[in-house]
């Protein structure tokens, strides 16, 4: 089935920023509830009442679309489409004011992602892509940057809270920190966005879901960010990005940290 890729950007552009007005405005009235798969994992009525904005929406005006969304309103279609929907993606940051979060849209043809937002409500900035047409924030065309050395290079870094996850990321951060220009932790999306836009010059993710890398995903693509794990392919066990002078160093290093028999 034929799909106006613009048209579906358009709506997710649209409805990101709404889900983003209503953060902010709900922010100082949110309830948070019970963690959900360990105590860092919190969820809170805002992420609950942003999904539903979206998914309402979507299955309006495309009633036969699958959906995967991180609170539980997915559903299964007919379409061959899969909207993949994380409502608020760095909750801990929302709650806490510690840092950004976003809202982010993708959407799926089979197994290609084709359509991507994310959205920074605070900073009011909208980053998007459709595939094979270039990635954008706010409607200017945004690219990788030039890839320093790895010595001079600003690199992301995302991963789960969860225990196992975090004594892996502890290990890549010790690795890294030291031969790294610097670090900064940020949430999944805006990780690979950041790097689209120039901003960081690598990142990685570790253990994510598809809901916090698959918008963020096709816009680093799109803006010429290089992307794989373990191997060839990106997974939400690992993702690595970089501009393309930077990716061998980069992948090099966080997999050798992260192989089985490493120290």
């Amino acid at each position: 089935m034929d799909r106006d890729l613009q048209v579906a950007r358009e709506l997710a552009a649209d409805l990101a920023v709404r889900a983003g007005r209503l953060q902010i405005e709900r922010r100082d009235t949110l309830r948070v509830g019970a963690p959900k798969a360990h105590a860092n994992d919190v969820v809170s009525d805002v992420d609950i009442a942003s999904e539903r904005l979206i998914v309402d929406a979507v299955h309006e005006h495309w009633p036969d679309d699958a959906m995967q969304a991180e609170e539980g309103h997915g559903r299964s279609g007919t379409s061959g489409w899969t909207w993949v929907v994380d409502p608020l993606d760095g909750t801990r940051n929302y709650i806490s004011r510690t840092g950004p979060w976003s809202v982010c849209v993708a959407l799926y043809q089979g197994d290609q992602a084709r359509v991507a937002v994310v959205h920074e409500p605070v900073a009011g900035e909208t980053f998007s892509a459709v595939d094979g047409g270039g990635a954008f924030l706010n409607g200017e065309r945004i690219t990788v940057s030039g890839g320093p050395p790895l010595g001079e290079a600003l690199i992301g870094v995302s991963f789960q809270p969860g225990p196992a996850t975090k004594e892996r990321a502890g290990r890549v951060i010790r690795d890294l920190l030291p031969v790294a220009g610097d670090i900064r932790r940020l949430p999944a999306a805006l990780n690979l966005v950041y790097q689209a836009a120039g901003r960081l010059d690598g990142g990685l993710a570790l253990d994510t879901n598809l809901w916090d890398i698959a918008a963020g995903a096709l816009v680093a693509r799109e803006a010429g960010v290089v992307l794989g794990g373990h191997g060839p392919d990106f997974t939400t066990e690992l993702t690595v990005g970089a501009a393309p002078a930077l990716w061998s160093a980069l992948a090099e290093r966080v997999r050798g940290t992260l192989r089985p028999d490493a120290g």
